[in-house]
């Protein structure tokens, strides 16, 4: 975090190049604002403050720092044009033998103060004219702002969206940091800035309230802190730009640049280079045209080839390449699982459709194998998953169920196809693929121990579902579970808070979403305003997870809560649902450690360590810890 500094210097630019002589302009009244131009705060010794407009461009800035002796311009071009201009004017009314008009005249004549109060009001008009036109219309979106103020909701930090812009370098911004925003407390005709400071954040996105509003929150206004209108303290000092304070409070200090330096004095601000830093991470790899295999969203079997259409925020529109309307598409991010390189599906034996189109159309060409995620290396030399072992798995076609499945074919570099069990095709066509190290495979009886429901095979009679009882039917074994992924970042969710998620049932969509719960790093997404029957369990690292104003950061469309009459039509079909699945039984809740230990899986004790619903699993190396004998 870079600490702030006083933008305010002690000298006060002023300069003056021009030798005409001309009638002196009352000064302003003390009643304007004051303006920092360039960088410096002026104001006069008695308190008043010294603005001028610049007769010809309309400029607004500090007296002194205009040119010419009457301060009449805001540049020696300027001054240099206005007296050309009238110059030539004066020569063609001459020439046409026209005197001045009576309105010139008086224009001529009209201090520059009374220029000034007509131009305040006529702004002020036509800001009047623009409230009443947007009182007219009802304002249709969602604000996150809104939603967070009014709920006292939390958001879930950048900090824990590796993949999200800024993921890895969000640093120490946090409340208290100080920033120059635009004032919007003003009625100035040109943008004038002041500083604020941070109220509360929510992701990408800060409440601010003006410096020398202390207490009062009557403006305190949202802001995504990576957008292009919110700068580090200085910003407005190097870049020329004016620091006005708001109307509102703009009577409660005579002198503004000392308030600001005992302020700031050791306070905390942007980074230098924040910006750059932003750009930097909304750089992506992937471009338009780049060929790609992905899944086949109509076989979970097979992957098929795939074009990138558009990028948006890293999520990538692909677009099938046999698809001639461009109209059979499919949205990932760059770094999910469901994409690799052309040629991936061939080298690990994975199923895959060939395309009709024989050669490449004009234009596209091969993404490169280093854009794509890795996947960690596995050694399945000794003792490894084989097929017919049976675990658990989070199914695909329905994300809030973790279901009974079976190892259907083991692939090359650590690859699984994977079936569920009392649901499968007859020809495999709905088997999935899942990496050995994937979160969303897990060993027999985590879904026991940790109290979630486990959906047995569709048709089986025998319930409460046992798995020692499955397994001996099934005359099946449960996979080891010393191959399972054990590792747990230290992921900083909590229940409770707010983020934007994909609904990865149909992946178009981005929406207003909550984790409700979390076991280790599994967690329980809700979206906001819908059944809990639409949840989905994702991984913690999930490259489908986003921080709260991620939408607006980027330009994807966010999908608000339902609203609801969508609540009430849903929850009756819910209802008709629940009744049809009456019948069909989800598996057993609660089932204790000992009990678990009774049952045998494969010869081998193990206890498992239980994650709970309200917590988070703060770096635990493993689930499961085996028994010593």
């Amino acid at each position: 975090m870079f600490d702030g500094y006083d933008s305010c210097s002690e000298d006060t630019s002023s300069s003056s190049s021009s030798d005409e002589s001309e009638e002196e302009v009352a000064p302003l009244p003390s009643s304007l604002p004051i303006i920092k131009n360039n960088g410096q705060v002026y104001t006069y010794p008695d308190g008043k403050s010294g603005m001028a407009t610049c007769e010809m461009c309309g400029m607004v800035g500090v007296r002194d720092a205009f040119y010419s002796k009457t301060k009449r311009f805001c540049s020696v071009s300027c001054s240099r044009s206005y007296s050309s201009n009238s110059k030539k004017a004066s020569i063609l009314a001459r020439l046409q033998g026209k005197p001045p008009t009576k309105k010139a005249k008086v224009l001529q004549k009209q201090p520059l103060v009374a220029k000034l109060a007509a131009y305040a009001q006529y702004q002020a008009t036509l800001q009047n004219q623009a409230k009443t036109k947007a009182a007219a219309v009802p304002v249709e979106g969602f604000s996150w702002g809104n939603y967070i103020n009014s709920n006292s909701f939390t958001a879930a930090p950048v900090t824990c969206f590796k993949h999200a812009p800024m993921g890895t370098c969000w640093g120490d911004i946090a409340e208290g940091v100080r920033v120059e925003v635009p004032n919007s407390d003003c009625s100035l005709p040109t943008k004038v800035f002041w500083i604020a400071g941070i109220v509360k954040l929510a992701g990408y996105n800060a409440l601010l309230r003006y410096e020398g509003f202390e207490n009062d929150s009557s403006l305190d206004f949202w802001c995504n802190v990576c957008g292009s209108d919110i700068h580090p303290v200085g910003w407005c000092a190097t870049s020329g730009k004016p620091l006005v304070p708001p109307r509102t409070i703009q009577h409660k200090y005579t002198n503004w640049k000392a308030f600001l330096v005992k302020r700031l004095t050791g306070a905390k601000t942007l980074p230098p280079d924040f910006s750059q830093k932003v750009s930097e991470s909304m750089q992506y790899p992937f471009k338009t045209s780049m060929r790609v295999e992905v899944v086949d969203k109509t076989h979970l079997c097979r992957t098929r080839v795939a074009v990138v259409d558009s990028v948006v925020g890293g999520r990538l529109r692909l677009v099938y390449e046999e698809s001639e309307d461009k109209t059979d598409d499919f949205w990932c991010h760059m770094y999910s699982p469901l994409i690799h390189h052309i040629g991936w599906s061939r080298s690990i034996g994975h199923r895959f459709k060939r395309s009709d189109i024989t050669k490449k159309q004009d234009g596209h060409f091969d993404a490169p194998p280093h854009l794509f995620m890795k996947v960690k290396e596995v050694d399945a030399a000794g003792e490894w998953f084989k097929e017919g072992m049976k675990l658990e798995a989070i199914d695909p076609l329905n994300l809030s169920a973790i279901c009974v499945a079976t190892i259907r074919k083991v692939l090359a570099d650590g690859y699984l196809m994977i079936g569920i069990d009392g649901s499968e095709a007859a020809d495999g066509s709905d088997w999935f693929c899942y990496h050995a190290t994937s979160p969303s495979i897990f060993p027999v009886g985590f879904c026991e121990i940790n109290m979630i429901e486990l959906t047995p095979p569709r048709g089986y009679a025998k319930l409460p579902f046992k798995w020692f009882d499955y397994l001996r039917e099934t005359d099946s074994i449960a996979a080891p579970v010393k191959l399972f992924n054990k590792e747990v970042p230290n992921h900083g969710f909590h229940v409770g808070m707010k983020l934007e998620a994909v609904d990865l049932m149909e992946p178009r969509l981005v929406c207003v979403a909550t984790v409700t719960r979390i076991i280790h790093r599994l967690l329980r997404i809700h979206f906001d305003g819908w059944e809990d029957e639409y949840d989905q369990w994702v991984d913690c690292e999930s490259p489908d997870l986003y921080p709260v104003g991620w939408c607006q950061l980027t330009g994807y469309q966010l999908q608000p809560p339902a609203p609801q009459s969508s609540r009430d039509s849903q929850s009756s079909s819910s209802k008709q649902k629940k009744k049809a699945k009456s019948q069909q039984y989800k598996g057993h809740k609660k089932m204790t450690s000992l009990q678990l230990k009774e049952e045998l899986l494969d010869g081998e004790e193990y206890s498992f360590l239980q994650g709970t619903s309200d917590q988070e699993s703060n770096g635990s190396a493993s689930y499961y810890i085996k028994q010593e004998p």
